[in-house]
């Protein structure tokens, strides 16, 4: 028996289809793509991430990140039998490693996830984190990747502020087409001044763990009675609301990690929910964002 009917299928992706980003050189994403962050990592589970990536990508979540890191290159290789058969249906996001960004390593890197990925392009290349490799190095990469149309963009991930102003003044830094960062109605450190800087430059923010990974802080989530009630409002689950408000501006992309097909319906599905100026003032008031600068959160 279906997870899911044909007209809630339908309905779902056309929620989807009304949110949308668009980035700096005109190409217009979902805001809800599809994380893959501990996949990879068992052969025995290969099948059913498989098969959640692909429902992703039904229901309009065309949007797919990964990283050479990811299960040693085991996720892109998952990615890559997810979409063997609809390349050109999705926006293919990679990451490079700090140490393998320089000029010397990045092209081999970039040809390894390829054939991992069984593509011949990324739609996004994003570096990782910051390493030892000058920036103005991994940029000339990036650059260099695009020429040859190994890739279409390139971006960053994990940069806080003043990575980004540096890199905003290092000759090409202003194609950067995202930066990448964890942020969830749980860790509001980029409100401060990262998100308020990438809005004034025009730069899409990427969110991983936007509904936060397990623990105590996910568990302090979910059991939140205001996030409870205003789920009931909506006829939704706590984990959807989290979702909800990370992507609730519009100008955010968000990429969630599922591997059941149950999960997988239920993020898409959070793509449909609007909230009131009532409802950001309560989740504000119980999660307020930082009045002072905080290190950037990572994983």
């Amino acid at each position: 028996m279906s997870l899911i009917n044909d007209h809630t299928q339908s309905e779902i992706r056309s929620n989807l289809e009304k949110r949308k980003i668009t980035l700096n050189d005109g190409t217009i994403i979902p805001v809800l793509g599809q994380g893959t962050w501990g996949m990879g990592e068992n052969h025995r589970s290969k099948e059913n991430e498989v098969k959640a990536l692909q429902l992703g990508l039904q229901l309009g979540m065309s949007l797919i990140d990964t990283a050479e890191m990811y299960g040693n290159g085991g996720a892109e290789t998952v990615v890559g039998e997810a979409i063997k058969d609809c390349r050109d249906e999705v926006f293919l996001v990679s990451k490079v490693f700090p140490h393998n960004a320089s000029l010397k390593k990045i092209f081999t890197a970039c040809e390894n996830s390829l054939k991992r990925l069984g593509t011949d392009y990324l739609d996004l290349y994003l570096l990782h984190w910051r390493g030892s490799v000058p920036l103005s190095e991994t940029i000339d990469g990036m650059e260099k990747l695009k020429k040859e149309g190994k890739i279409l963009r390139w971006g960053v991930s994990n940069f806080d502020t003043d990575d980004m102003e540096e890199l905003w003044h290092t000759p090409n830094g202003n194609k950067c087409a995202t930066n990448q960062v964890l942020y969830h109605l749980g860790s509001r450190g980029i409100d401060y001044d990262l998100l308020p800087w990438q809005r004034e430059n025009h730069v899409p923010l990427m969110a991983y763990s936007p509904i936060a990974q397990g623990g105590t802080l996910r568990s302090r989530l979910l059991l939140d009675s205001t996030i409870a009630a205003i789920a009931q409002k909506y006829g939704v689950k706590p984990l959807q609301i989290i979702l909800a408000w990370c992507i609730r501006s519009n100008d955010l992309i968000a990429i969630p990690k599922a591997t059941k097909l149950e999960h997988v319906i239920e993020n898409a599905a959070a793509a449909a929910i609007h909230f009131d100026q009532e409802d950001l003032d309560k989740l504000d008031k119980v999660f307020p964002k930082p009045n002072r600068k905080v290190p950037l959160d990572m994983i």
